[in-house]
């Protein structure tokens, strides 16, 4: 696996994350930064810029179902744009990460805001943010909907893939109940796969390793 050195905290990288004052109510308290030396995928990781669950050809049949219109592909890095800068908007001061991709946009959540250990079911603190990131989701609707869900390396490959497995899927049946559109979403879990920190030897390493992914990229049929 290639990993990359970044600089702390790779969300401040752009200077607009994680600002106070996002105006959600009965939200966490953010998580504690993580350690200064920041050893992570980041927005090159392979599986961020691979193509998408379950391949163009077969979603964007789905999509033509839903009766999107697609984006004009000269359109879409400002339609993207306006997205990350509306879902920045929204989870300011919370402790969620939000990330221009190439070729898109990824949601990085915290486990810890999203499931209790061990646990699939969400945590009913993170619920009124997830609310919120379905509105956007349904507004700026010419989009492709991919949840990860990741584990730390602690436990056995298959059980924290399995566990991975569950939490996307619940992640994604939550967006679809909130109004998302089914055929725009889908779900995989990549275990302990795709680490931010090799070794997670800390409890604050493990801690980021533990987190659920959107990842949004245009339709463009």
């Amino acid at each position: 696996m290639t990993m990359r050195r970044l600089k702390p905290f790779i969300a401040c990288a752009t200077g607009a994350v994680f600002l106070a004052g996002c105006g959600l109510r009965g939200q966490p308290a953010p998580p504690p930064p993580p350690p200064a030396a920041f050893t992570a995928l980041g927005i090159t990781a392979p599986y961020l810029n691979a193509d998408i669950i379950g391949g163009t050809r077969a979603r964007s049949a789905k999509m033509r179902s839903t009766k999107t219109s697609p984006i004009a592909r000269g359109s879409a890095p400002a339609y993207m744009g306006a997205t990350a800068t509306e879902l920045r908007r929204q989870t300011a001061g919370i402790g969620i990460d939000v990330l221009s991709l190439p070729n898109g946009v990824v949601i990085r959540i915290p486990a810890t805001l999203t499931f209790n250990s061990g646990s699939a079911e969400i945590a009913p603190q993170i619920r009124a943010t997830l609310h919120e990131l379905a509105r956007t989701l349904k507004t700026q609707s010419k989009t492709y909907v991919d949840v990860y869900a990741h584990t730390d390396t602690t436990g056995t490959p298959a059980i924290n893939k399995s566990l991975s497995d569950k939490r996307s899927a619940a992640v994604a049946a939550f967006l679809g109940s909130d109004g998302v559109a089914k055929a725009r979403i889908a779900a995989r879990g990549y275990g302990e796969s795709a680490p931010l920190y090799l070794p997670d030897d800390t409890p604050e390493k493990q801690a980021a390793n533990r987190r659920v992914e959107i990842r949004l990229v245009p339709y463009t049929g």
